[in-house]
């Protein structure tokens, strides 16, 4: 990231000020003084007025697009793990998970107390997904998904079920149990050929190709924290 942005993202100073901090020639990059437009690097060290500025460990809040064939642990031996596909300079998580033969979004950071708050089942917080499946099926097929199915010896909670095409429908969860939708429709004798998640609550996966991440916008942190009831942190507020 630019030098300047650096002092921004760790609460230090505005991006005008810290133009004005470096062209006086008051920060330095690993000894070196520094010059507008500089690029510091995560390993950097970065002093100003001869201190070494010591990295805040920011709150991250990021969604990705994540392709079929990446497993979602934090099990770096694993091959195509999220963590490494990602290569976040902070230390990350996944909230929840997304099969390895699924694709779509998934939302992670390194603020542990949000997790709970957005996977439990009672909040009843919308995941919505596109669902392929293997052969033609008909509005028996949907009132019964929407219903809820029995699998792994509970019933599903209802939910919403539309058709999008004679294989193809649209399924608003708000539940996660594990390979829920693949249960779901094995129950009812169809095999998904193809499962994408479009959206976590109000944050979809619009404008992010495949294998592509970025941090939530202000507005959809915003919108995050007040449908969990907790109060909106800065972008520069570390994690309780």
């Amino acid at each position: 990231m630019r030098i300047n942005k650096f002092f921004t993202e760790q609460g230090l100073c505005s991006r005008r000020e810290a133009d004005r901090l470096i062209a006086e020639g008051r920060v330095t990059i690993n000894g070196v003084v520094a010059k507008l437009g500089d690029q510091v690097l995560p390993h950097d060290v970065v002093a100003r007025d001869g201190l070494v500025l010591q990295r805040a460990n920011r709150p991250v809040y990021l969604k990705y697009h994540k392709p079929v064939g990446v497993t979602t642990t934090t099990e770096l031996d694993v091959p195509r793990n999220i963590i490494s596909e990602i290569n976040h300079s902070e230390r990350i998580f996944p909230i929840g998970r997304l099969d390895k033969d699924s694709s779509g979004l998934i939302l992670l950071t390194n603020d542990g107390d949000i997790v709970n708050q957005i996977l439990r089942v009672e909040h009843g917080h919308e995941r919505e997904y596109r669902v392929e499946v293997d052969r033609e099926f008909d509005e028996t097929f949907l009132a019964k998904m929407a219903q809820g199915v029995v699998i792994l010896g509970a019933r599903t909670r209802p939910c919403t079920a539309t058709r999008l095409g004679p294989r193809r429908f649209r399924i608003i969860l708000t539940e996660g149990r594990n390979r829920q939708i693949r249960r779901m429709c094995q129950a009812l004798g169809y095999r998904v050929v193809s499962l994408h998640r479009v959206r976590i609550m109000h944050i979809t996966v619009e404008g992010l190709h495949a294998g592509q991440w970025k941090d939530l916008s202000e507005e959809e942190r915003g919108r995050l924290f007040q449908a969990l009831g907790r109060p909106v942190k800065s972008s520069h507020e570390p994690p309780e």
